[in-house]
């Protein structure tokens, strides 16, 4: 379950086709001219999308359209939609030749602009995270449904008609995680909050919701992470990747971890523990049975071939900054092999890894751009005490030439180059 950034084709025609599909967003729609039938002239314009919640995904009911120059809004029902172009929504009239009626509020439905847009999500603490920018729509099988709130910038520009400035990626939260607070008091209430139900949770097999956390921000993960029961929760903190291992290790509580480590054996604690900083994991072994840690500080202590003993300085790493030009111009001058370093690495003025470029995409740039607008984040890293076999799997994963080499607070130290893994494989023994 992740989530995923589709781009709309907003230029197409968006029909009511059986077999059609598409994907795209409510701030196109909203103030959209309406016509009736296939007639150009315009009778109104969308004030509101109004969708019923059931379940898996809220699905449209229809569309309130504000005529003005004091005739009454109409509530268009959704079956009754033509098609959506950029010139303007077309719907059939009704057979009777009146007016479509009023919208008039009922149980169990919602209004994207009135209940949605510009409402702050809130995690299960009741904490602020963000603010819905915009919603993300599916069209399919001739109904229209809710799949993702946008809690990026994208939205706010693409309903101010300026979306030709969008460089950003879309932060597309699945509709399953966010939830009004009450239906009842929507309309009064200015926040949602973001929501999981441990039948929900149930269902999802460790590997595929670790995934799923792995694309959440911090308050969101940790909001989600706290809703799963030990054993759950366990599951999941042995699927996890070592980076997101040590961001839920590092918010959890005492009985909560406690209870956890209850539900693990001795061999994922090592797993577990081996990835952790030297503090976090000298607190989570004092939550460990005395027996059970004499197991796992034995296996800790076999010599294991690990990211430090294995990594480079071989490395170039710069301020975000720093533009192509002049980093190409401190290449030209080094005594680099420029095959030697694929990958420049953007860093903190502490040294925390931030980003990273591919030096071809830094050569075919010009000469002032800035390399924190060039670089990709999250990067893929290796926690320096990570054994050779998980970074050989890394290596397989991501087809990577090296991999940076991090400590627990994200500090690069090195890089980890492809031929010296495999290298330290072969040579050791069997």
């Amino acid at each position: 379950m992740t989530t995923q950034t589709v781009q709309s084709n907003d230029s197409a025609s968006i029909t009511q086709a059986h077999y059609f599909h598409s994907f795209f967003y409510f701030s196109q729609l909203l103030k959209r001219s309406v016509c009736m039938g296939n007639n150009k002239k315009k009778v109104g314009k969308v004030a509101d999308l109004v969708f019923r919640l059931v379940d898996p995904f809220p699905d449209a009911v229809g569309i309130i359209v504000h005529h003005g120059g004091g005739r009454p809004d109409e509530l268009i029902p959704w079956e009754k939609i033509i098609k959506i172009e950029d010139r303007g929504i077309f719907y059939a009239p009704a057979e009777n030749g009146q007016p479509y009626p009023k919208f008039v509020d009922q149980s169990g439905w919602l209004l994207l602009n009135e209940h949605l847009m510009g409402r702050t999500i809130l995690d299960i603490d009741g904490r602020r995270v963000e603010v819905v920018n915009d919603v993300h729509l599916l069209q399919a099988g001739g109904k229209l449904f809710i799949v993702h709130v946008d809690l990026s910038f994208n939205g706010f520009l693409r309903k101010w008609g300026v979306d030709k400035y969008i460089f950003l990626k879309d932060n597309l939260i699945p509709w399953k995680y966010v939830q009004p607070l009450s239906m009842e008091d929507t309309g009064a209430k200015d926040s949602m909050t973001l929501s999981l139900t441990r039948e929900q949770i149930r269902d999802l097999p460790g590997e595929d919701l670790a995934d799923a956390l792995e694309e959440l921000t911090g308050n969101e993960q940790q909001a989600v992470f706290s809703a799963l029961d030990s054993e759950k929760a366990a599951e999941v903190l042995t699927e996890a990747e070592p980076r997101a291992q040590r961001q839920l290790v590092a918010n959890l509580r005492k009985e909560k971890a406690r209870s956890i480590i209850t539900e693990m054996s001795v061999p994922q604690l090592v797993a577990l523990f081996s990835v952790l900083s030297h503090d976090q994991m000298s607190s989570m072994m004092e939550l460990v049975p005395k027996e059970e840690a004499e197991k796992i500080r034995a296996l800790l202590d076999q010599d294991e071939t690990v990211a430090r003993s294995l990594m480079s300085a071989l490395y170039v790493a710069v301020p975000e900054h720093t533009t192509a030009g002049e980093l190409l111009h401190k290449l030209r001058a080094s005594e680099y092999e420029l095959d030697a370093i694929p990958y420049i690495y953007i860093v903190a003025d502490d040294n925390r890894l931030i980003g990273v470029v591919d030096l071809r995409e830094i050569v075919l740039s010009t000469p002032e751009a800035v390399l924190g607008q060039l670089m990709t984040a999250p990067v893929v890293t290796v926690p320096d005490i990570e054994i050779a076999e998980e970074i050989a799997d890394l290596f397989e994963k991501y087809n990577y030439h090296m991999l940076p080499v991090v400590d627990a607070d994200d500090h690069l130290i090195g890089v980890v180059h492809y031929d010296d893994i495999m290298k330290g494989l072969t040579a050791r023994p069997n």
